[in-house]
Order: C-alpha cells, then structure tokens, then sequence
C-alpha cells in the first residue's frame, strides 16, 4: 500500500519547469561532443545555440543549432549549407532553412539533455518554418543510445557523423489549435 501511495505522489509531482532560451555565448570547453567548434562557429550565419534554464535559473543543458534545407553528413557539409540557407534567407523575411539541425548537446545537470530534447521538440512544432529535427552525432554508443531512448530514429550512417531524426508531425488536436488561433488572430 506505501508503494501505490509514493508512486501516486510521484505521478502527480510537480514536473519541473524549463525555459528554452537562446544563448548569446557559452563556455564551448564545457562541450563534450565538439569542443573543437569555436564560439564563432557556433554564432554563424544560419547558426544558433540554446539553452534550457530551470526553475532555479539555472542552464541545465545546451544545443547548438544550423538551419539548413537538407541534411548535411559532416560538420564541413552543414557549415556550407547553414550559410546558403542563411543567405537565401535574406530573400525571404528571415526565414533561415527547414530543417533544425542539432549537431551538439550536453547537460549540465541530472536529465538536462532529455528536457533539452522536449523543449527544443516544442519550439519546432509551434515554428511556422521548421518541419523537421535531425540530428548530426559522432557515431558513438553513447549518441546512438540518447537519441533512441529520446524517440529518434536513425535515418542515416556517414563517414564520420550519423543522423538521427525526431517525429515532429503534428497532432490532430494541433492542428485545429493552429487552425483556431489563425481563425481568431492569436498568435
């Protein structure tokens, strides 16, 4: 019977609350998948970093951003094609790729990286512009194993980087929320 009770007050426990923000800077030697990409890498055209704050204020994970029209297979790939869908964003209002590509992520406190993945997933649904998440991972164990446990699939192996890519396809109920909202002039 105290084993019901504490799983059901765990259930119900409040879930903590993050902010997904973007970074103007970070500590790139905190990185542990690619340190070697310096800040201004990271702060390119077509690039962004973000950052999940907690309830306490504190970044508990980070992902690095490029906006692209294609998936790229190695950092080289995405550096070129972030920046052409930077430039070609030029031509229509700022709107910079289709596709989020994550090519870095690191928790800094306990189940960040996870909640970085939920928040990140969030703000792709609710985009106008961004119709897909996918990744670019060291072919790691560790990589492989996160992002299949966080609801990825693996789309391809390269040389030296795979891909994984999160289902962001819409809910019925989302939709008709989106429908709504254009309705009513809400945003």
């Amino acid at each position: 019977m105290e084993q019901i009770k504490k799983r059901i007050k765990e259930v119900f426990a409040k879930a903590p609350k993050f902010e997904l923000i973007e970074m103007p800077f970070i500590d790139i030697s905190e990185d542990p998948v690619r340190p070697e990409l310096s800040l201004e890498f990271r702060q390119a055209y077509g690039r962004k970093i973000y950052g999940i704050k907690d309830e306490e204020g504190d970044i508990a994970a980070v992902m690095c951003f490029a906006f692209t029209h294609n998936i790229p297979k190695s950092v080289e790939e995405m550096d070129i094609m972030s920046k052409d869908a930077a430039m070609q964003a030029t031509h229509r209002a700022g709107v910079q790729g289709s596709i989020a590509i994550a090519y870095t992520v690191w928790a800094k406190k306990k189940g960040g990286g996870k909640h970085m993945v939920n928040e990140v997933y969030k703000m792709i649904k609710e985009s106008n512009h961004l119709n897909r998440l996918v990744t670019l991972s060291p072919i790691t164990d560790i990589a492989t194993k996160f992002h299949a446990k966080n609801g990825a699939k693996q789309v391809q192996v390269n040389l030296t980087t795979q891909n994984f890519e999160y289902d962001i396809e819409l809910e019925k109920w989302e939709v008709l929320k989106k429908r709504a909202k254009g309705w009513f002039n809400i945003k």
